[in-house]
């Protein structure tokens, strides 16, 4: 088959595809803010004395972690509304990729809680901090460093998820892509500007990702 690569078409609309760019990263960063508060609520719960708080996020974390992250995104946002619970395509996708990440920060902040000497605890409460008080200002920061270089693959996986919000019309960069190639059917050259973008963006988080480790050394 005879194929000429004719890259024209798509620089004349490279505005779409940065747009929707900008759309998956916006949505990744709330995702993970929201999914980090989850994490770690979980994490906590999860080795907490209270048998309840384990089972809870025991619970969440199995069903979470075993649900395809597009199933979840096609039930929060098309059967919620049968139950009377109706969400934006924005919000419905943000909250299904932030509860997703939650479960899997949870193992994560779980390993890193549990790689936190005991004498820094001990010596928490030696000054006369309150449990709660050592676990916010001693223990977390010492996880969330500890905890940092898992965190960042996950946010870089968390940003190549976004991709699953072009199943509900949500105009992030597949979208735009899948639109630009039906407009003007450059398989190739729209497929491989849109695989160039997210490397390129994954690239720029996994370099910060990296200078923040050295800015922080391990504890």
């Amino acid at each position: 088959m005879d194929y000429t690569l004719q890259f024209g078409f798509i620089w004349a609309r490279f505005d779409d595809l940065l747009s929707g760019l900008w759309v998956g990263l916006a949505m990744s960063v709330a995702a993970l803010a929201i999914g980090t508060a989850l994490g770690l609520l979980s994490a906590f719960a999860s080795l907490s004395r209270i048998r309840l708080l384990r089972w809870i996020s025991g619970t969440y974390v199995l069903l979470i972690r075993n649900t395809p992250l597009l199933v979840l995104v096609l039930l929060v946002y098309f059967a919620l509304p049968q139950a009377g619970i109706r969400l934006g395509k924005f919000e419905s996708f943000i909250g299904s990729l932030a509860a997703y990440a939650g479960a899997y920060l949870t193992e994560v902040f779980r390993g890193g809680l549990l790689s936190v000497p005991k004498g820094v605890v001990e010596a928490g409460r030696a000054i006369g901090l309150t449990r709660l008080q050592t676990n916010i200002y001693v223990v977390a920061p010492v996880m969330l460093r500890n905890a940092l270089p898992s965190l960042g693959n996950t946010f870089i996986g968390i940003f190549k998820d976004s991709s699953i919000a072009a199943a509900i019309a949500i105009p992030e960069l597949t979208f735009e892509a899948r639109k630009l190639n039906v407009d003007t059917f450059r398989v190739i050259e729209t497929w491989s500007a849109a695989s160039g973008l997210y490397i390129l963006a994954c690239l720029v988080i996994a370099t910060a990702l990296r200078l923040l480790e050295r800015r922080f050394p391990k504890f």
